[in-house]
């Protein structure tokens, strides 16, 4: 009987969680995308010159920006040193381009999946101008990733995704910018993620340095909750760049974790050489043993912003956002 009750409700919960998904298929969204990297490696490197200019202005922002910014060209360096500069480029990442070609010759699934993204931002969202274009490129290994961009496109760094084993990522330049815990989100399916991380970065920047730790707790849990809703079906560990093993531990841990913020009165502090511990990226958390992932203070917010959404279920993602931090952790009564 125990058995078939948990088999009743498990169905129940299972159609109450797929109900909340809305429709958004009828949302109309153009969206387009352009391959730099592409026009890039298909130049003539012995006339550069000429064919970098038209390069630049097909791609009038970016084009720039990807010379000087991305590149590192200095804007005050004759054309020749800087087409120089860039054919020396051209030339050294041929390989990472050769790799990038046979992982995305076909971008269409991650297009694809970033429009549904861009469908859901619309309808939760329908003031925002949510970016029409996608332009995919190649940069240095130890330099930019991805970007939301200006002139309403959103910049996908294929040179970060091309896999977290990719003996492309075997060198001190690369292990000097990125460590060990980053290079596992160096995958083909953290691009829409990270894409969509952008647009909820770009709706609510984050302006809570002088807050307390609880608050920047929940600031960060409201913006999981977001980008969770945002990708709905995603695997959460990936949305908070765990492991799987490492987010089900913090399941397992829960109250555990939660206790090493109040136990240690952490929760009020405004002491950043302890905030910096538990809110952003890092490889462990000490307290917690070598296993364990960094950023555990993002994960107890999220738990937070969940139980308070329960508590909430006609709130709208936008009043979640604007709600304040503080409120949503005295309503929600978070105690795994």
């Amino acid at each position: 009987m125990r058995l078939i009750i948990s088999l009743i409700l498990a169905t129940v919960l299972f159609s109450c969680n797929t109900k909340k998904e809305p429709d958004v298929s009828d949302i109309k969204f153009d969206l387009s995308v352009h391959r730099f990297e592409k026009d890039l490696f298909a130049l003539d490197t012995n006339k550069l010159a000429p064919q970098l200019d038209q390069l630049i202005a097909k791609y009038p922002s970016f084009g720039e920006n990807f010379i000087s910014r991305i590149l590192g060209a200095d804007p005050r360096w004759p054309m020749d040193s800087t087409v120089n500069y860039v054919r020396n480029f051209i030339t050294a990442y041929r390989p990472v381009y050769d790799t990038a070609e046979k992982i995305f010759s076909d971008f269409t699934p991650y297009e694809k999946e970033i429009k549904k993204g861009l469908q859901f931002v619309q309808y939760y969202f329908p003031a925002y101008k949510a970016p029409h274009s996608i332009i995919t490129y190649i940069g240095p290994l130890d330099g930019y990733g991805d970007a939301l961009m200006e002139d309403n496109t959103l910049a996908v760094g294929l040179h970060v995704h091309l896999g977290k084993n990719s003996t492309l990522y075997d060198n001190p330049m690369v292990a000097e910018v990125y460590a060990g815990y980053l290079l596992n989100r160096f995958e083909p399916s953290y691009i829409v993620i990270n894409c969509m991380n952008n647009i909820v970065q770009d709706l609510y920047p984050e302006k809570n340095e002088d807050q307390s730790l609880v608050i920047q707790m929940v600031e960060k849990g409201k913006r999981l909750y977001m980008l969770n809703k945002l990708l709905p079906g995603y695997p959460e560990n990936k949305l908070i760049g765990y492991t799987e093993k490492q987010l089900q531990d913090c399941y397992k841990s829960e109250a555990q974790i939660w206790n090493l913020f109040v136990q240690n009165n952490f929760l009020q502090t405004i002491d950043n050489n302890i905030i910096k511990n538990y809110i952003g990226e890092g490889p462990k958390t000490q307290e917690l043993g070598d296993e364990s992932p960094g950023n555990i203070g993002s994960f107890a917010g999220w738990q937070i912003v969940k139980k308070y959404m329960s508590k909430n279920p006609e709130k709208k993602l936008s009043e979640l956002m604007n709600t304040p931090a503080e409120t949503i952790f005295q309503e929600a009564k978070y105690k795994p």
